[in-house]
């Protein structure tokens, strides 16, 4: 019987197999690239692709594709086989060092904002050796990175590896300081994935969760998540045997999946992994997407990634856990027994909240999409209102350097359970805060606000290169200082001061921290559209190309992808909500109110009155009459979007659109709640959430 360590990276060209099948010096230079990020040595390239082409060809390979993140926000793969004709009429299997480096796949139909002509489709993909290739469907997966003939970047990849160099670079400046050298400082990431799960055959008969990944329409059930009872409760059966199978393939995978709950809704689930370097990870969480959506159609199943699938329950995130930390090992953000005396850590913590505070809107752009816009500010997920939580004690630390007291109590209690034959606990020093966007919680940051179905690579990027750039300016202190123990103090105590209108503990959900906020001069960028316009502010496009993240024209490329998304998905929205409202709904209605309509007739024949029956039906022809006003309005409004600027057409979605919709919605699922059943077009959310 195979165990988990048999099967463990069995799909992976990883350091293990590379080092059973590569020459000594080819291994020795390629690790070198891998985790110093050195120059890859060309000839390394030819020794690779003939031993990662025979390891492949054993593991039943065919083919082999450049797989890379286009700015889609899913992963592309083009597969081209090993096949090269003989003289004989016979094939070889052939893979160069030429192919594994460079690929060329058509770029005109990716979005590039701007920066490709259809007429222009030449792109290029560049192997990206820091990621290990992968099997996935007799496929050898080598993952890549985009850009265009003219050598800008397309994708998400790239800037992400940029960015973890801007942060490897600043960290080392500020670590010598503190005598520290070490080959690399490495972001790391975790990401908690969230996810719901419901049967294949009900979605096949909803048009909206098909088309648009959320339900348009649907009354609330009569039981929602109230009683707290799916949170952490028994797994059914169905939903272990898929989890077992996905457990299987992401460790085939080399994914370090390894935690798997029911999350808080009906039909919610999550999946969590161990950290990984912040290129494996983004690499490693697209995988995981994309096995969770496969794994459960082999189930009968279908995973809803959407961030807000069924309105009335809690929606889907997608907790970006992030840390720091050298190549051998060490955590930049463990405070050790007494935080107050580690300056060190005390730095770096300092870092992160300049950053925090000073780029705020970009962290809130690195989260906008429409389907999060459902999600953030409700009662599940953090307010769009950008704070970092630290715990009481660590607060309290921050308080005494700024007023120059020298030393507060640290003492960790212990937690009293008033059972003796329980263990003795020790309290943690924070709490984990789910009300807060930005929360330390021990020796890393758990950033609450991403979305489930986002890639994690342009969160990570924003992430990485804010804190460069905060790094970057307490090098740059330290560089002139006279006194470089002295100056890291005040470093620390003038980073407070200066930031601490950052830093908020309490209840994010509440009316009060948005007034209290406002009064601080947080922002407050609610929506996708207010948001947008921050990521091309000349604040952001400075950050970016002073740190060799993104040059101006790939900020302003970003930026008309992001706002085109918005509004198509929004489009998109609009007109299955129109079709299901004029083809499904609105008949099922009539068709209902004509049964009623001939039942009262009938009764009044035989001199019977039947007024509640009356009643009832003067209910549904009111509300299809209404519903059929409310899709006339949606339908004009449809007539009348501008379509010059991009900024016009998402703020007209977001103030026109979406309100009209909203009424379209309200009137459907109240028509639900009266209709028959046997006459209602498609399942309901009793349906969608307990079958299963």
């Amino acid at each position: 019987m195979e165990t988990v360590a048999d099967i463990f990276g069995s799909k992976v060209f990883n350091l293990t197999t590379m080092k059973a099948r590569l020459p000594k010096e080819t291994y020795k230079s390629l690790v070198e690239t891998i985790r110093k990020g050195t120059k890859l040595d060309p000839g390394v390239a030819e020794v690779v692709a003939n031993a990662m082409k025979d390891w492949a060809i054993e593991n039943g390979c065919t083919h082999y594709t450049h797989w890379f993140q286009p700015m889609t926000g899913v992963t592309a793969e083009k597969h081209d086989s090993f096949i090269c004709p003989t003289d004989d009429g016979r094939v070889v299997m052939e893979f160069s060092g030429k192919e594994l480096v460079m690929g060329e796949p058509d770029a005109s139909s990716f979005p590039s904002g701007g920066l490709r002509a259809t007429f222009e489709a030449r792109g290029y993909t560049a192997w990206d050796p820091t990621s290990y290739a992968f099997i996935k469907d007799k496929t050898l997966c080598i993952p890549t990175t985009f850009f265009s003939y003219s050598g800008e970047v397309l994708d998400k990849k790239t800037p992400l590896l940029r960015s973890m160099e801007a942060v490897n670079k600043q960290a080392q400046r500020v670590l010598k300081y503190f005598n520290i050298e070490t080959e690399r400082v490495v972001s790391y990431v975790g990401p908690e994935q969230e996810y719901f799960l419901t049967d294949a055959e009900l979605y096949k008969k909803r048009k909206d969760l098909m088309m648009t990944g959320r339900t348009l329409f649907g009354a609330p059930p009569a039981k929602g998540q109230e009683l707290e009872d799916h949170y952490f409760g028994q797994i059914k059966d169905r939903v272990a045997a898929f989890m077992k199978d996905v457990d299987e393939e992401l460790w085939k995978l080399g994914v370090l999946a390894k935690t798997k709950h029911n999350e808080v809704a009906p039909a919610q689930h999550e999946i969590a992994p161990i950290f990984s370097t912040s290129n494996i990870g983004s690499d490693h969480n697209q995988l995981t997407m994309e096995i969770l959506k496969r794994v459960a159609a082999h189930h009968g199943l279908v995973c809803l990634l959407h961030e807000k699938p069924y309105e009335g329950i809690n929606g889907s995130g997608k907790h970006n856990n992030w840390s720091l930390g050298t190549a051998e090992g060490l955590n930049l953000f463990k405070p050790g027994k007494k935080p107050i005396e580690n300056k060190m850590f005390l730095i770096f913590l300092s870092a992160v909240i300049k950053a925090v505070d000073e780029y705020a809107t970009l962290l809130r752009v690195a989260v906008a999409t429409a389907g999060n816009d459902h999600r953030l500010g409700a009662n599940e997920a953090p307010p769009a209102i950008v704070s970092i939580f630290l715990g009481t004690d660590l607060t309290n630390v921050l308080t005494a350097i700024k007023n120059g007291e020298k030393s507060t109590d640290n003492a960790t209690p212990f937690l009293e359970t008033g059972v003796d034959s329980l263990p003795t606990l020790r309290k943690d020093s924070t709490d984990r805060n789910r009300t807060s966007p930005f929360a330390f919680t021990g020796n890393r940051f758990e950033f609450r606000m991403p979305g489930s179905a986002q890639s994690i690579s342009g969160i990570n990027i924003i992430i990485n290169t804010i804190v460069a750039d905060a790094l970057c300016d307490f090098a740059d202190e330290l560089d002139k200082a006279d006194d470089k123990d002295k100056c890291i103090d005040e470093i620390i105590r003038n980073t407070i001061k200066d930031h601490e209108r950052i830093i908020f503990n309490g209840n994010g959900y509440s009316e009060e921290w948005v007034e209290e906020a406002a009064r601080r001069g947080l922002p407050n960028l609610k929506t996708t559209a207010d948001a947008l316009p921050e990521f091309v502010s000349e604040k952001s496009i400075n950050l970016f190309a002073k740190h060799g993240v993104f040059s101006p024209i790939e900020v302003q490329s970003r930026y008309e992808i992001l706002i085109e998304d918005y509004t198509k998905i929004l489009h998109i929205e609009m007109l299955t909500m129109l079709e299901i409202a004029q083809q499904e709904i609105t008949p099922a209605c009539i068709s209902y109110a004509n049964s009623l309509a001939e039942g009262i007739s009938v009764k009044k024949s035989l001199n019977i009155e039947v007024p509640s029956e009356v009643a009832v039906l003067k209910t549904i022809s009111d509300g299809t009459e209404k519903l059929i006003e409310k899709t006339k309005e949606l339908k004009e409004i449809s007539k009348t979007i501008p379509e010059d600027d991009a900024l016009e057409t998402a703020q007209y979605y977001k103030n026109t659109v979406i309100p009209c919709m909203n009424e379209l919605r309200a009137v459907a699922d109240s028509l639900e709640t009266v209709v028959s059943k046997d006459y209602w077009p498609f399942p309901t959310y009793t349906d969608l959430l307990y079958r299963i």
